[in-house]
Order: C-alpha cells, then sequence, then structure tokens
C-alpha cells in the first residue's frame, strides 16, 4: 500500500506537554491486551496463533496508513454522476482514491466480509469462527466505520443467499459475493427503509410483478447504504399478495443485466449524512428493475429477520469499536498533556472521567465476544445457544450503541477544543456513533425486541439466565461472596425483565429493563474472564471491572454522597494503570464497602 498526500503534521507520543499527540502510528492490537486476552479464552490456541499476526498488521495499519485514508474518505464524500462522458444515461458513483484503498484493505487483504463464508481466507484452510472475524471487524472499524456497512451487507447478502437461494442463483452470485480477488468481488447491499415504514416494515409498498422466471420491481427505498452495490438482496411485496410482513417476499436485484446494461432502477439522489460520509447512501426509484425471488415468497420476512441476529452483532462489535478508538485517544491525551504542572491522568476529576469512558468500552467488548461465541455455537446446532443469542443481540445493540454516543463525546471532551477540530479523529468518530443507535432498528424498537419478543414471546430469559449462573460456576476461583451478588443480581434483573415483558402496560419500561440485562451479564461476563485471565498469565482486573459496573450501572446511588473513597481511589488506580493485578487484592476490593 502506497501513502496517499495528507495535509496534517503529527505530534508523537514523546513530546508530552502543550499539544497532546493522537494516536497516529499507534498499533491498535498491540494497545488492546484485553482484545488479546478474549480472543485466548474464546478461540482454539491454533487459530488464535493463525490470525495474531494478522491482527497484528491490521492494527498497525489501522493506525496509520488506513486511519489517513479515513480521514480523506470522510472529507472527499462519494458523488453521484448521471451520466458518462458521452451523455449516456448510465449513473456511477466517483469515490475518492483513499476510499479504494479501505475497501483492498478489507475485502482484498483481510476478506472481512467473507472470513465466515468462504474457506482459505489468509491461508486457513477452513471458515472462520465468528468470534475471529469479528476480531478483524473490531480493529478495522476503529479507523473507518463507514465501511464497515458495505462489509457487513456483503456478507449479510452471500449469508441470505447461501441458506435461502436456488442453486441457479448460487450458481451465479455466490462466489463472486464471497471474493478477496478485488477484480472478481461483487460487492452487496440490502435495500430495506422505505418513506412509508422503517422498523414497521409491514407497511412496505414496493411491488413485485411476476414476468416469466423473474420478478419486475416497481417503488422506492429512502435510505440504501451502499448504493451502487452489484448484487442487492431487499423485500417487496409480489403482487396480490396480503398485508404486513406474511405478505413480504425475498428478492435479490442485481445492478447490471446479463447484456452488461444497467438495471431499472436509478439512485435519485446520495443522503448527505451527519455520519458515515465516506459511503454512499442513496434514495432508491425502481422502474421495472429486474429481481428474483429468494426462498419462500411467504417467508421473506422471515428469512431476512434470521439474518438481523448477525447484523445486530455487527453493530454491535463497530460500536465497541468506536469506543476503543476514543478510549485510546482519550488516555493518549490523559498520559501526555500537562496542565498545572501534573499530567491530565493524575487528577482526580480526570482519572473518574477517564473510568466513565474505560467501563462502558469493556463492558461492550466483553458483550460482543459473548454474543459472537453464542453465535457460533448456534450455527453449530445447540439449543440453548440459539435461545440465548436471541436475547443478547438486541441487548448489545441497545446498550453498545447509545453507550458509544457517550463514550466518544467524552473522549472529545478530554482532547478539549481541538477534539472538536475535523483534523483529529474524535470529531468524526462522534458523529459516525449516532449511526450505531438507528442502524437495524432505533433505541425503542430494539428494547421492544429484547423484552416483548425475546422474554415474552420465545422464553429466551431462562437460557440468559442459565448461562450466566454456569459462569459464575465456572468461576470458582473467584471470591464466593461475589459470585453470590452477582448470582442474586442475575435472578432480579431476569425477574424484572419477565415482569415488565407479562404486560404491554408495562412497555415503559422495556429500555430500563434492557439495560440492565445488559450491566448485569456484563458484569456476569467479565467476572468469569478475570478468573479465566487470572489463571492464564496471573491478572484478575477484569473483576474489578464487573464490581464498578455493579456500583455505577446498577446500584442505585445516593446523590448526596461522596462518590470516591479509599476503595474506589484503588480500584481505579489498578485499572488506569498498566500492572497487573493478583486475586488476592482484588479480592480485597470485591469484599470492601
Amino acid at each position: 500500500m502506497q501513502p496517499l498526500m495528507h495535509d496534517r503534521a503529527t505530534v508523537s507520543a514523546d513530546q508530552p506537554g502543550l499539544l497532546a499527540p493522537d494516536t497516529t502510528g499507534m498499533n491498535f492490537y498491540r494497545a488492546d491486551p484485553a482484545l488479546t486476552d478474549l480472543l485466548r479464552l474464546h478461540l482454539p490456541d491454533a487459530l488464535f496463533r493463525h490470525i495474531e499476526p494478522h491482527l497484528d498488521r491490521l492494527g498497525g495499519l489501522a493506525g496509520g496508513y488506513l486511519d489517513e485514508c479515513a480521514r480523506l474518505a470522510d472529507r472527499h464524500t462519494p458523488i453521484l454522476h448521471q451520466r458518462d462522458k458521452f451523455g449516456r444515461d448510465t449513473q456511477y458513483i466517483e469515490y475518492h482514491p483513499s476510499y479504494r484503498e479501505l475497501e483492498k484493505a478489507a475485502f482484498g487483504e483481510f476478506g472481512i466480509h467473507a472470513l465466515s463464508i468462504r474457506k482459505g481466507i489468509m491461508g486457513w484452510p477452513d471458515k472462520y469462527p465468528v468470534v475471529a472475524k469479528h476480531a478483524f471487524t473490531f480493529l478495522f472499524n476503529q479507523t473507518e466505520f463507514g465501511m464497515g456497512c458495505p462489509i457487513n451487507v456483503t456478507d449479510g447478502c452471500a449469508k441470505l443467499l447461501n441458506n435461502f437461494g436456488s442453486e441457479a442463483l448460487k450458481a451465479k452470485y455466490l462466489d463472486g459475493l464471497t471474493q478477496t480477488d478485488m477484480g472478481r468481488l461483487t460487492q452487496g447491499g440490502q435495500f430495506m427503509t422505505e418513506k412509508e415504514g422503517g422498523s414497521d416494515v409491514g407497511t412496505l409498498t414496493t411491488r413485485a410483478v411476476q414476468e416469466g422466471d423473474h420478478w419486475r420491481l416497481h417503488g422506492e427505498k429512502w435510505f440504501c447504504s451502499n448504493a451502487d452495490a452489484r448484487v442487492v438482496m431487499l423485500l417487496a411485496r409480489p403482487e396480490g399478495a396480503g398485508p404486513g410482513t406474511r405478505g413480504v417476499g425475498l428478492f435479490l436485484m442485481p445492478r447490471f443485466l446479463d447484456d452488461g446494461s444497467q438495471n431499472h432502477y436509478r439512485i435519485v439522489r446520495l443522503k448527505d449524512k451527519l455520519g458515515t460520509r465516506s459511503m454512499a447512501s442513496g434514495e432508491i426509484k425502481f422502474e421495472g428493475a429486474i429481481a428474483y425471488a429468494v426462498g419462500k415468497l411467504d417467508r421473506g420476512f422471515v428469512q431476512m429477520a434470521e439474518m438481523v441476529n448477525s447484523s445486530r452483532l455487527s453493530n454491535g462489535v463497530k460500536s465497541t469499536a468506536l469506543m476503543r478508538r476514543a478510549h485510546h485517544d482519550a488516555m493518549t491525551v490523559a498520559n501526555n498533556r500537562v496542565v498545572f504542572g501534573r499530567r491530565i491522568i493524575d487528577l482526580p476529576l480526570a482519572r473518574r472521567q477517564l473510568m466513565k469512558i474505560m467501563l462502558p468500552t469493556e463492558q461492550a467488548l466483553s458483550m460482543s465476544f459473548l454474543t459472537a461465541d453464542a453465535l457460533d455455537r448456534a450455527e453449530a446446532g445447540s439449543q440453548d445457544a440459539a435461545a440465548l443469542l436471541r436475547i443478547l443481540t438486541p441487548t448489545l445493540k441497545f446498550r453498545s450503541t447509545r453507550d458509544a454516543r457517550k463514550v466518544c463525546g467524552d473522549a472529545l471532551e478530554m482532547r478539549g477544543g481541538i477534539g472538536y477540530i475535523e483534523e483529529f479523529a474524535t470529531a468524526r468518530l462522534l458523529r459516525d456513533a449516532h449511526l450505531g443507535s438507528i442502524w437495524e432498528g432505533t433505541g425503542n424498537i430494539v428494547a421492544i425486541d429484547a423484552l416483548t419478543r425475546a422474554v415474552g414471546r420465545h422464553g429466551a430469559d431462562a437460557a440468559l439466565a442459565a448461562d450466566l449462573h454456569a459462569r459464575l460456576d465456572d468461576s470458582a476461583n473467584v471470591p464466593q461472596a461475589w459470585r453470590s451478588t452477582l448470582r442474586e443480581l442475575t435472578d432480579r434483573a431476569v425477574g424484572f425483565a419477565r415482569e415488565v415483558a407479562s404486560r404491554s402496560d408495562n412497555e415503559g419500561d422495556a429500555r430500563r429493563a434492557t439495560s440492565l440485562l445488559y450491566h448485569v451479564a456484563s458484569a456476569v461476563a467479565l467476572t468469569w474472564e478475570g478468573g479465566r485471565i487470572h489463571e492464564m498469565r496471573g491478572d484478575a482486573r477484569r473483576l474489578l471491572l464487573s464490581r464498578m459496573v455493579i456500583d455505577h450501572r446498577v446500584a442505585a446511588g445516593d446523590p448526596f454522597r461522596l462518590a470516591e473513597n479509599a476503595t474506589r481511589h484503588a480500584i481505579t488506580g489498578h485499572l488506569l494503570g498498566e500492572r497487573d493485578v493478583g486475586m488476592a487484592e482484588v479480592g480485597e476490593l470485591l469484599a470492601a464497602a
């Protein structure tokens, strides 16, 4: 990869003082021992050893060359052209060269879109488990969030086609969707949202009229990311079908027809977005576009919904990536900026604010890999894992995406006035963070999904309770008193969720109940991880994070009580420091009032 021209100077980390450095040149993999620890817990050793050099390379690129590409791609947004230079009505989207460099890394070198579908990528003879795939998602999206969408929807198109498409459709399109050869790659899109209804999919008005072995589409889609994708999955109502989601079919629509001409739909305009500016999102009008039915016509919504778990997980991982990048930036400032004669990290109020950045970031990291592991086990045939996944995905999506907005804003504030300037990554992180809580369902929709559907309709709360109890049982080296506390809180959180789900007039508490499930589940996950990591290398600090979750995100606080005491100071010091902390010392802090 050749460097692009850029217009900014950098301050290295060995120049503390008036100008605090940013994360330029940081290797995001090496800077994140928690990621390494969690991958060692969730992956077989041979697979971990295979992917670690690739993660190390991506971590270096993400903090260097690709980060500069991302900054340029965000500044030089896509341009829609209605005609070619000969005046022909041939639409195309022009991208800055930096965006193409990002594509080469994501789709070409690392093949993130196809890691769990195609064998042989990066020299591994098999497909990668979801946990491994999302390690690459996590690192890449720390530098470029916008391209996370094309990666994800290409992955989703391939899965839908593989799971439900006819053999003829798979033979024609599946290989291209999973290619890492950029000359043969076919990027995918999923055009879902309409003016008439975003989350209310049953109100869509796009029509499909059968014509021989294919269908003709008429109507509009309102928010179509990766607008010039060469293969698109979408929902439309077959002519004569009934109302609601039961009358909706799933269709594959190619961008180009067999004779090379463009299919019969137009990109009306590109969206002028708050964030993810590098990636082209557009409004699409169908004018008899040719499409092909995928799966059973009356199961289109159900088939698409099966991909929502994967998409929401990806969304949660990407929001976690934004938080980690913001955390890296905040810590870089705090360790190097000197104010009033002291480093920021040595100031008590700054340390408290840094913990407000660190804690939700680590929660989201744990919950992301807990959910990814559940998806791997569900795809291997575990019904218990499938039930667990049903509640984990909306819970992760609901809380992590909301936390990302706050974390990225707090990190911007940690840098101060220049954090608001677009030359630094913090402004872009904050803009991008707002997408997560809207994409794949707003907060209200996802909380209702977690409570009304996952708990009330499917009883997935039982699977969550069983999993969390099993993790506590599997943490024998953790102090018994702390495990008992978490066991009680697990039962209370699940019980409250059941109570909220039991009556429709309790819907107003759905967000609070979903947050409590997330916080308690993350505290248990952090405890389980802390015990395992201590066995691996003698560090139990993640147990202290579990204590912080309960104290600051679950327990009711007294607004008149001083927030800091000796125990809190000790916990904060251990978490912000780099020294490993043994179980004995952690046990004392867990037991302290």
